[in-house]
């Protein structure tokens, strides 16, 4: 063989040992079994001819060769990424389609269609799609990288309707669509449900029905632990989606916030919503990744921001 069939994959390994300086913490990160990592490391050791890493009992490190090889790795690597998004983006000027991400859909009172008018009077030849993504990525589809149709990620979303707060918000630019009252849905058979309104305090010791342990600053903020003083919650079950709440709802498995423009998606046979004293509002975005500068993510983020002004 020659150092012509040397693959990106290969670097990626390379470069995954080179900075982890440990095969097995290496074979997570690149998902892959640590037999298997080290069988494309021999590999590749053949390849070039020369020794990369070191090994013993003390742990690994670089030869001079692979002292030599990493900066080269990397910045291989990094030039593949960049043609990567230069397909990305002649594709996406090509097609024109924008792929809108929501976990529940935004709803209150036309939000969507007033957003898509704005929006395709300015782009007239764009498409848009809308993709529901479970709740346990709390980007709906930004983190996975652009969409299919725009080319990069492979079913990722362009822009999506997200609760603040965002993870990764470094990451990631928005513009607030809906600040709306937390609400709390309890099974209609409640002692609490014959009531009006609530006090938190009146929800301190109930258990409450929580986000995967994935999503932890989303969890976090509707289990409402900023209004808790401390106090841990009683998690009751953990929900990814509106009928596994309702459902865990019905069955009494316990309680939970939901904005109030949500509300009417619980507020079935079974469960009621009341308002909650003493929380402060939740907020929907719209947001996009920060570093995307494509004409129809930012039109469509403008057409958002001019109906919240208008609005406000």
């Amino acid at each position: 063989m020659t150092t012509g069939d040397v693959h990106g994959r290969d670097l990626r390994y390379f470069l995954a040992v080179a900075e982890e300086l440990h095969f097995t913490r290496a074979a997570e990160r690149l998902y892959v079994s640590r037999p298997a990592l080290s069988k494309q490391i021999r590999a590749l050791e053949r390849q070039l001819g020369a020794t990369l890493f070191d090994r013993d009992r003390r742990g690994v490190v670089l030869t001079p060769v692979g002292t030599a090889l990493l900066p080269h790795a990397r910045a291989a690597l990094a030039a593949w990424e960049e043609g990567r998004e230069a397909v990305r983006r002649a594709r996406e000027a090509a097609d024109g389609t924008l792929v809108v991400g929501m976990s529940t859909s935004p709803g209150r009172g036309g939000l969507l269609p007033a957003i898509r008018s704005r929006f395709t009077e300015a782009h007239p030849g764009a498409r848009l799609k809308l993709r529901q993504v479970a709740w346990d990525d709390p980007t709906a589809g930004l983190a996975g990288g652009t969409s299919r149709d725009g080319v990069l990620g492979g079913g990722g979303s362009d822009v999506a309707f997200v609760w603040l707060p965002l993870a990764g918000a470094d990451r990631f630019r928005w513009v607030v669509v809906a600040a709306e009252p937390r609400l709390v849905a309890l099974p209609e058979a409640h002692p609490l449900a014959a009531r009006e309104s609530l006090d938190f305090t009146d929800l301190l010791d109930e258990p409450f029905l929580a986000l995967p342990d994935g999503v932890p600053e989303l969890r976090d903020h509707w289990l409402a632990l900023d209004a808790r003083g401390g106090r841990p919650p009683v998690i009751g079950g953990e929900i990814g989606g509106v009928d596994e709440a309702y459902e865990a709802l019905v069955g009494g498995l316990g309680i939970c916030l939901v904005a109030e423009g949500n509300a009417p998606l619980l507020a079935r046979e079974g469960v009621v919503v009341r308002p909650v004293q003493g929380l402060t509002p939740s907020h929907l975005v719209l947001a996009w990744r920060a570093d995307d500068t494509r004409p129809l993510v930012r039109g469509y983020a403008r057409a958002a921001a001019e109906l919240r002004s208008r609005e406000a």
